[in-house]
């Protein structure tokens, strides 16, 4: 099995993650580290333990990570997920505590027992990367203990938030920057799971009508609903869930491997992710040259495959 920790901020695609990630026999998730996002902590925190319960996974360890971005205030997204971040579904939420270990001391701490044992952890950041930022600037040597970062957050050609920038970025794009950043400077591969394949890995309305019979399926099955609810569509993306999928199957995963930085100045551009395909030839005029990090950009998904791989899983 793949070992892997999850960083949510979860919301209706977290969720999705959550589910493929604790159900999935491919995968060992060590630990879910939660940040202020999608909705506040206090209620990311219920959120990923109500979904950690539905999957049958009381026994991973969930912890409280960053309530704000590093310099900018929360701004949350109720119309997307719902006040509660779980769109209001009415589900049963969990009474279960989170680890009492803050969530950047948890992450040093299986790394370093990762490092120890010679099993690298895949890191997936579905959210602001609040956490990641302060672990890496904090205890660069848990590096020694990851094979990998695998985050949803940026694009090449869109954004969400704004016509720039993707939210997970825009919400704490000073911690974007510091994580890849970190990753150049300390050897860590990294690969972008950006807006360019997040919307292409869609469940049918009438795929997600055959999911019951337990918790995790009947919680995926309401998870699809309201969210092609929501969007007034006869289906739905499990977004981050995608991240996942590429960590359990990176062959259906089409990526370029580009320099990407993170714009933190510009008044229409904050937060946007800068991926440069330009040829060696053209920077001859470039003040800046390129980035140092170079990241395995998504650029195309095998939508197909991934829903039937997430599927497969939460039945």
């Amino acid at each position: 099995m793949k070992p892997v920790i999850l960083d949510v901020d979860t919301g209706l695609d977290d969720a999705c993650a959550l589910l493929l990630a604790a159900r999935h026999p491919g995968l060992d998730l060590q630990a879910v580290t939660c940040v202020g996002g999608n909705v506040g902590l206090d209620d990311v925190v219920i959120n990923t333990l109500t979904v950690l319960e539905a999957a049958g996974r009381t026994d991973v360890p969930v912890a409280r990570g960053a309530a704000l971005p590093l310099l900018q205030p929360m701004r949350a997204a109720p119309h997307v997920h719902g006040v509660d971040g779980l769109g209001d579904l009415d589900w049963p939420r969990s009474t279960r505590s989170p680890s009492p270990t803050p969530a950047i001391e948890l992450l040093r701490s299986v790394l370093l027992d990762a490092a120890a044992k010679d099993d690298p952890v895949t890191l997936i950041p579905l959210a602001p990367m609040t956490n990641i930022a302060l672990l890496l600037r904090t205890y660069p040597e848990s590096a020694a203990g990851l094979r990998e970062i695998v985050f949803m957050g940026g694009a090449a050609g869109i954004g969400n938030a704004t016509a720039s920038a993707e939210f997970n970025i825009w919400t704490d794009p000073e911690a974007a920057a510091i994580v890849l950043a970190a990753a150049g400077e300390l050897g860590v591969p990294v690969t972008m799971y950006g807006l360019d394949v997040f919307y292409d890995v869609v469940v049918t309305l009438e795929q997600a009508s055959e999911l019951g019979g337990s918790a995790s399926a009947d919680l995926a099955r309401k998870l699809i609903e309201r969210r092609s609810e929501l969007y007034g569509a006869a289906g739905a993306s499990i977004g981050d869930g995608g991240a996942v999928c590429a960590v359990i199957d990176p062959d259906g995963l089409t990526t370029r491997r580009l320099p990407v930085r993170v714009e933190l100045a510009g008044s229409w551009s904050r937060g946007r992710t800068i991926v440069d395909s330009r040829g060696s030839s053209d920077l001859t005029s470039d003040p800046y040259g390129v980035s140092p990090t170079v990241v395995d950009v998504a650029t195309a998904v095998d939508g197909s495959r991934y829903a039937e791989l997430w599927l497969g899983a939460v039945r």
